[in-house]
């Protein structure tokens, strides 16, 4: 052969094998991750993350997006082992000890000495990845006295309230665990009169911020931090999280990786991922909650204005576990009268 024609086959040989053996012709493990839907969406942080992961992991990333936090959970008993869930995510501090008690998810292994959550943490099985505390949110140009105290929003008989089914919603839960750590045993009351000038209980959280935003209510249950969104997003400053003076309940959003996992390499790798900086750096203004990690980047102005809780008032999780569906239930019968 001519050194010209040897040259040229062991340079096709070669390129044969680059696109044989290319990563792009090979298949790549996909990693499902249950979450919610407003997560998931285009206006959350889920695209972000995705995309950030897809580029450490050389996987594909599929989130599987439900109705809820509480969907998220319905979702992985209802399947089991059978599940194809590699990650849950999306749960809540007041979900984790009914999670835990399924027997589905697994240890994570990762190191949360950094984490900012006050008290630290130390839970083996979920890892925090966003922090916050529930409010209710008020327009400031329509409401210019706005209530000071859970006491005001119970008792105000003109003050027009929309909140969240707590069957349904994480903050739903979260307010029936705040009525309850401030009412105790007189929490059936309590409800009683919130019903007498609530304008609706929304499956969602979406839902219920949507109807306020069109000036159906005067007060909404969201968090410290939404109005945080009106500012930077839309320039807006008369949306304000109004104050409790017995304290109020924390939000902590949380990931736990299945036992089952079909993947458990990429959901232990997603687990460690989500304290890093490529999923971190997505919360403030894709979720619109504050990171759990400090980063290097500082967060926008208008998360400084966030309204600081006197005090955090947290019931056990054992207790929210053992109890939760009588407290439910309380507040059905209350409700429905």
């Amino acid at each position: 052969m001519k050194p010209f024609l040897l040259t040229t086959l062991f340079s096709a040989a070669v390129v044969s094998l680059g696109v044989a053996f290319s990563p792009l012709t090979l298949a790549k493990d996909t990693l499902n991750i249950y979450t919610y839907d407003a997560f998931a969406s285009d206006w959350g942080p889920g695209p972000k993350i995705k995309a950030n992961f897809e580029k450490e992991c050389a996987c594909e990333v599929n989130f599987v997006a439900l109705d809820s936090s509480v969907g998220i959970l319905s979702r992985a008993q209802l399947e089991g082992k059978s599940s194809q869930a590699d990650v849950l995510l999306g749960l809540d501090l007041n979900l984790m000890e009914a999670a835990k008690q399924t027997g589905l998810l697994a240890n994570h292994a990762v190191d949360t000495s950094a984490i900012t959550i006050a008290g630290g943490w130390s839970d083996k099985t979920f890892v925090p990845f966003d922090q916050g505390h529930f409010a209710f949110i008020y327009n400031s140009e329509t409401l210019k006295s706005p209530p000071t105290s859970l006491e005001e929003v119970v008792d105000n008989q003109n003050l027009r309230v929309i909140y969240q089914d707590p069957r349904t919603s994480t903050p739903g839960l979260g307010l029936l665990l705040w009525v309850k750590s401030v009412y105790g045993d007189n929490a059936a009351e309590a409800w009683e009169r919130l019903a007498s000038h609530t304008v609706t209980v929304t499956k969602s959280w979406s839902d219920a911020y949507g109807l306020f935003l069109k000036g159906e209510a005067d007060v909404v249950l969201s968090y410290t931090t939404s109005p945080a969104y009106h500012i930077v997003a839309e320039g807006d400053n008369k949306y304000m999280a109004a104050a409790a003076s017995e304290g109020l309940y924390p939000q902590i959003e949380v990931a736990a990786m299945m036992k089952g996992a079909p993947h458990p390499a990429l959901a232990k790798q997603f687990m460690q991922f989500i304290l890093q900086s490529g999923f971190q750096s997505t919360v403030a203004t894709g979720n619109w909650m504050l990171p759990v990690v400090k980063l290097d980047e500082k967060l926008p102005a208008a998360f400084d204005s966030a309204l600081k809780p006197v005090k955090s008032l947290v019931l056990p999780a054992k207790d929210v576990a053992q109890h939760r569906k009588a407290w439910i239930d309380e507040w059905l019968n209350a409700t429905t009268r």
